[in-house]
């Protein structure tokens, strides 16, 4: 069961960083054949990063409120 967590996290994982790299090669000029288009490309590497950090979010969020865990209630004492 933790193996298909793990890969719930890792895939989306991947595509951010792929949508990076797509942005990042985007400002840098090494466009590839499947985007013809400077903005186009970083607009496709923009979403692929948002989608893929609000995947691992909304995961957590999830099973936060599962385990019903609260950050507002936690005493920190030294």
């Amino acid at each position: 069961m933790r193996i298909i967590a793990v890969l719930f996290l890792v895939i989306p994982g991947i595509i951010s960083a792929y949508g990076i790299k797509l942005m990042r090669d985007s400002l840098f000029d090494d466009l590839y054949p499947l985007f013809f288009h400077v903005g186009v490309q970083f607009f496709i590497g923009f979403i692929f990063l948002v989608g893929g950090i609000a995947f691992i979010g909304g995961f957590i969020v999830h099973r936060d409120r599962k385990r019903q865990y609260d950050t507002k209630n936690t005493n920190m004492k030294s």
